[in-house]
């Protein structure tokens, strides 16, 4: 990146999360936002919706987003990047759509926006793209002027991201007992989703068996497992495994499940895991309860020691990686070659998603790719 931090033609970052119920109150009305259209009968929300209540009702997201704000504004400040930065959710305040509004009336005209979701699938980027021309379509029907919006780039594999992570499951593995340390298996975790979402994550090259999403977290868990050899002289077996799964029993969805995985671990004789959440930027509801609640009750049933290293979260490094990320786009966008930084097997993501990339079931205008509706 150059010397002089420059972020032209960009105004302003906007970064776009899930959102989560701040207290007892908005945790129904929270799940009914999420499950919109679906169909979802109101029992089954009020059994999902009991994970929260063990937390008081409150999820950690919003303000594990504050913090991740307050690293964005200070690195931007310390290091003489001129760009503010926002904040909207799909799901629960600040709403996208009023964050968007009030972008616009500030005179913000391009907008980057940061998805606190690293890698390809409908989910964590298309989804969140529709959410983005949603939100433009009810600005333009209020008669405000359109900003054109681009994504930062899938930052899976950004040094910034990988690293914290690379620390944590040393840490983790430092904080097992002695005698089962050195023969712990890690079990790199991501959200599970439907088989035929995988299959159709990422570009159409990349479609298959597990598609973008499952190639991408494999690569991390080797650039994670491979750093942790070096640094501890272990070679720990690995497997990338998954959690939070919510669809209907008949529709296949990736597997192992953590808990699955972990009576299989013990079965073969494991003295020991640690649970590695690859697949999250923060320490929210479904790492808390998913991990740090079942898997953790179902090791403690085998007596299995289980460590669960940390998230990514608010780590300097990550708030210096968007910074990259930022400056890479920008300078891209005015004409300049940048080297696009990037560990593992894959090399960077793309800076538009294509035509045909992590399709919906049911085509929806979406933002921010090749196929946008708002140039």
């Amino acid at each position: 990146m150059p010397d002089v931090l420059d972020a032209t033609p960009y105004d302003a970052l906007l970064l776009l999360s899930f959102g989560g119920p701040e207290g007892p109150d908005d945790v129904l009305p929270f799940l009914e936002n999420v499950t919109r259209g679906r169909g979802i009968p109101k029992e089954r929300l009020k059994e999902v919706g009991r994970h929260y209540f063990l937390f008081g009702g409150v999820s950690p997201i919003n303000d594990q987003n504050r913090a991740l704000l307050d690293a964005l504004r200070k690195d931007f400040a310390e290091h003489g990047l001129d760009l503010p930065v926002y904040w909207g959710n799909r799901n629960w305040a600040p709403y996208l759509t009023d964050t968007l509004r009030d972008m616009v009336r500030d005179g913000r005209r391009r907008i980057l926006v940061l998805a606190t979701s690293a890698y390809a699938s409908y989910s964590g980027c298309r989804q969140y793209r529709e959410n983005l021309a949603d939100a433009l379509a009810t600005l333009q029907a209020e008669g405000l002027e359109l900003p054109k919006i681009d994504k930062l780039r899938h930052y899976f594999n950004h040094p910034g991201f990988v690293e914290p992570m690379i620390d944590g499951v040393v840490r983790s593995l430092a904080d097992l007992p002695e005698d089962v340390r050195d023969g712990a298996h890690i079990a790199f975790t991501t959200h599970s989703i439907p088989t035929s979402a995988a299959d159709t994550s990422g570009p159409v090259e990349e479609h298959g068996d597990g598609g973008a999403y499952v190639r991408q977290h494999l690569d991390v868990a080797r650039l994670i497992a491979d750093a942790v050899r070096e640094r501890t002289g272990v070679d720990h077996p690995w497997q990338l495994v998954y959690q939070s799964r919510s669809g209907a029993p008949h529709i296949p969805w990736l597997e192992p499940d953590i808990c699955d995985h972990l009576e299989e671990r013990h079965a073969a004789g494991v003295p020991a895991v640690v649970m590695a959440p690859i697949g999250f930027v923060s320490d929210h509801m479904e790492v808390l309860y998913d991990l740090d609640t079942e898997a953790r009750a179902k090791a403690e049933e085998l007596g299995l020691p289980v460590r669960r290293s940390a998230t990514v979260g608010a780590d300097p490094r990550f708030a210096a990686a968007v910074r990259d990320l930022v400056l890479e786009r920008a300078a891209g966008e005015r004409g300049q070659e940048v080297a696009p930084c990037a560990l593992g097997a894959l090399g960077a993501s793309h800076d538009l998603c294509p035509v045909g990339c992590c399709p919906a079931r049911t085509p929806r205008p979406a933002a921010a790719g090749a196929d946008s509706p708002y140039a």
